[in-house]
Parts: structure tokens; C-alpha cells; sequence
């Protein structure tokens, strides 16, 4: 295995946003990270605030359900897309029961960066979440920011 570009502490300091109607899959997946060491880590099981969350946490990491009542994970898929800049990168992981090839398609289309179906394995998706902030690190550097959510 090769050595990481990113030190582990500072993918593990990023800020991750959870956006679930489910109490308990939030605090499963939370309780999954905080065990990885993150500790920054904000959940909200009310998917209509999750874009004024978004906007007030400023995540490094968004992980959303697709299955929500009044305002979907498709929804918010284009909401974000809407609202981040343009040379912004901020990935979204799906996670999600509906593991429907529609479901996939869509998600990506509208912008997610991954897409995971449940009951998920906890390490492949500490995995995949590390991958995904240690992209948005990378692109920061590249584009020269300094930002560190």
C-alpha cells in the first residue's frame, strides 16, 4: 500500500455534514467516524434545513440519504449544486437503500461523487469518506486555497 499525499490527521480534521431523516441511521454513521477520529462532525434529520446548514457549517464532506420526506436527496443534490461556486469542490457521498441503477444515475448525474447503498460496511465507507475529503484536500491545493473545511 502506498503512502497517503494527505496526513490521516488532517483528512480526520475535515468537517463532515450527515443529512438523514432517521435518527439512527445518523447516529450510526456518526458513532462510525468518531471512532475513525473525526470530531467535527454535524448531523441534521431535518432535510429541509440541510442547504442553511451547508451554507452555515461550510462541510468538507456532505453524506446524504435519498430517501427523505419534503425535501429529497435529489433535491438537495441540486441544491448544493446551485449554491456552491463554481471552482468550488465539495463531495457529496449518497448513501441511500434505493440501490436502484435510476437511483445511481441520477445521484451522479446531479452531482454526488459516491454512492453507497444500505446496510453499508463501516470500513468501506470510513474508506470511501477518507477518499473523498483526501480529493477535496487535494483539489484545494491545486486551486490554492486555504480553506479548511
Amino acid at each position: 500500500m502506498s503512502p497517503s499525499l494527505i496526513e490521516s490527521a488532517e483528512i480526520r480534521g475535515r468537517r463532515i455534514l450527515i443529512v438523514d431523516d432517521e435518527d439512527a441511521n445518523v447516529l450510526l454513521l456518526a458513532s462510525v467516524l468518531e471512532r475513525e477520529g473525526y470530531a467535527d462532525i454535524h448531523t441534521i434529520t431535518d432535510p429541509t434545513t440541510a442547504l442553511e446548514a451547508c451554507v452555515r457549517f461550510e462541510p468538507g464532506l456532505v453524506v446524504i440519504d435519498l430517501m427523505m420526506p419534503e425535501v429529497d436527496g435529489f433535491q438537495l443534490l441540486e441544491a448544493f449544486k446551485r449554491h456552491d461556486r463554481p471552482d468550488e469542490f465539495r463531495p457529496v457521498l449518497v448513501l441511500t437503500a434505493d440501490s436502484t441503477i435510476a437511483a445511481r444515475r441520477r445521484a451522479l448525474a446531479l452531482g454526488a461523487k459516491d454512492f453507497v447503498s444500505k446496510p453499508f460496511d463501516v470500513i468501506e465507507i470510513a474508506l470511501r469518506i477518507a477518499n473523498l475529503l483526501e480529493t477535496r484536500i487535494l483539489y484545494q491545493r491545486l486551486a490554492g486555497g486555504t480553506r479548511s473545511a
